[in-house]
């Protein structure tokens, strides 16, 4: 009987601070907005996260249309690029324009809706469903972005798609498949080893076919992800780096008019921290200040 009311005076107790911390509001983003969509296609539910420049809505700027960042793994990228553009913008060092982030399909675990969604072919190597991109874009093409772009003023000719890891392999699919979609890329520690290399193929099938190729790639991994057996901080065997540089000779050799590439190694990054830093390079080639 002690052991209860003890029990009982401790829940007693502790009653004023639960309620107190169910009380305490959660923490708002400025300027954010938080859209639900179904796909057709799956049937799969998606939030799109929005979040305005701090000039969207000045009355000088009614008439004016953005670029627009659309950043897949938005549970992630979409946080980190809020963060780091917040003073960025303010202080006017980069060319405002508007987040978009996609993130996983609601109540799904993250990575096995990632793996699905963002990997062009089917790899019966990996545990999980896989090679979904195609239906993703779809998806992208026609619910997600023209439900944005009819919502807020963007300028649909200049949209730039973020990837990370499986980000950066859909970024370099699309790129290859359907470019007209978007203007500009930005692709950390791209997964171009994705499927033995499918990749390579798909770019050398892309050239056969077509003279130009008209957009802006920012690209880079981090120097910790290249392969350096017996050092810990690297890839035990598979050389992101190498990948990457390759991919960028390739793409500089077929001497498109419309293509501008720039690629660089992260200093001291790993896999897992690459994105920031890639993604403020990315930015300020992109979109510098006025």
């Amino acid at each position: 009987m002690r052991s209860v009311w003890l029990l009982a005076a401790a829940l007693f107790l502790t009653m004023p601070a639960v309620r107190a911390q169910e009380a305490l509001p959660a923490y708002q983003v400025e300027r954010t907005s938080v859209h639900t969509v179904t796909s057709d296609q799956s049937g799969r539910t998606y939030d799109l996260y929005v979040k305005l420049p701090p000039g969207y809505a000045d009355p000088k700027n009614a008439g004016r249309r953005y670029g627009v960042l659309y950043l897949t793994d938005g549970d992630y990228t979409f946080q980190v690029a809020s963060g780091i553009t917040r003073l960025a913008h303010n202080l006017k060092r980069l060319e405002e324009f508007i987040l978009v982030g996609l993130p996983t399909a609601k109540g799904e675990d993250g990575m096995n809706s990632r793996r699905r969604d963002l990997t062009p072919w089917t790899d019966p190597d990996l545990s999980g469903v896989s090679g979904g991109a195609p239906a993703y874009l779809d998806f992208l093409v026609k619910q997600a972005m023209p439900l944005v772009e009819k919502t807020y003023r963007i300028d649909p000719a200049r949209r730039t798609l973020v990837g990370q890891s499986y980000g950066g392999l859909f970024g370099l699919w699309v790129l290859f498949t359907q470019p007209q979609h978007f203007s500009s890329y930005i692709l950390t520690s791209p997964s171009i080893w994705y499927k033995d290399y499918a990749l390579r193929g798909l770019e050398a099938d892309y050239a056969k076919a077509h003279k130009d190729l008209k957009a802006r790639v920012y690209m880079t991994a981090g120097s910790f992800e290249a392969a350096k057996p017996g050092d810990a901080r690297y890839n035990k065997n598979r050389d992101m780096v190498a990948d990457q540089q390759d991919m960028a000779k390739r793409l500089r050799a077929r001497k498109y008019p419309g293509l501008q590439v720039m690629a660089e190694v992260s200093q001291g990054t790993y896999h897992e921290t690459t994105f920031p830093v890639g993604l403020i390079q990315g930015l300020q080639w992109l979109y510098p200040a006025p």
